[in-house]
């Protein structure tokens, strides 16, 4: 059977590499060239082609069968989907900090291709949306809910993807609060606390947190290394290589 041949977006940036690097160990999968935007880092001494920029990408001699995107919003910006709509290759979207009128692109995308898209890919994660959601149906309104979250120093959109994630599975009519920085009140029942930690190469933490009478209960996942989503990502990637239509998936 031949290796499903993928090209990668953001592949001069770390979760590129990583991506690259994973799937140079399963013989099922062929990174057959990459993207960026820029060039900041030396390319050379990788083994496939990195094009900088998609207008300047020539098809390979072999057929791409689905793109992965590390990189960030910037990209859709760039012509990312479209370059995805014309070759007719599916994209697994792994970025995070989408404005609103990025996802209405995704979403119009996801009409002529099909578009695998979640905040996080980590199978633990996909665990914690659904413990987190059952706990805040059996707790129900006597218990407050906070999320907190760390990523590495590097990430720039606060809160994270996977938080936002959480507080909807979370979510029973309440308000997300970010900043009590400027509040001088008690903490309302109809509100969810959403608070970011950034500092050092933290790879990514999340903790609820179920506050009731006289007792306390958390739920937390932590992340030690970036390779889970790289092996997610390439998880997704093989599913939606074999999905076969146009549409917008967030599990496999």
């Amino acid at each position: 059977m031949e290796p499903l041949h993928i090209l990668i977006s953001g592949a001069n940036g770390h979760m590129g590499r990583t991506v690259a690097k994973l799937a140079a160990d399963d013989p099922m999968l062929c990174v057959a060239a990459g993207f960026d935007v820029s060039d900041p880092r030396d390319s050379s001494a990788l083994e496939y082609p990195v094009y900088i920029g998609y207008n300047a990408y020539k098809p390979l001699g072999e057929e791409i069968e689905v793109l992965i995107d590390f990189s960030s919003p910037a990209a859709l910006e760039s012509g990312l989907l479209e370059f995805c709509i014309r070759n007719k290759i599916p994209a697994v979207l792994c970025t995070t900090g989408y404005s609103e009128s990025h996802l209405e692109g995704i979403r119009r995308a996801s009409a002529h291709i099909p578009i695998f898209k979640t905040a996080n890919l980590s199978a633990g994660i996909q665990l914690l949306l659904k413990l987190v959601s059952e706990a805040s149906a059996a707790l129900g309104p006597d218990f407050d809910a906070e999320i907190l979250e760390a990523h590495h120093k590097r990430k720039v959109d606060a809160p994270s993807g996977t938080a936002l994630l959480l507080a909807d599975a979370l979510n029973r009519g309440r308000n997300y609060v970010t900043d009590r920085s400027t509040r001088r009140e008690p903490r309302h029942s109809d509100e969810i606390g959403i608070s970011a930690i950034r500092g050092g190469t933290i790879p990514g933490e999340h903790s609820v947190i179920f506050a009731g009478l006289d007792e306390v209960i958390e739920i937390k996942h932590s992340v030690y290394s970036r390779d889970v989503f790289a092996t997610g990502a390439l998880r997704a990637a093989k599913y939606l290589a074999g999905v076969g239509k146009p549409g917008l998936y967030s599990s496999y």
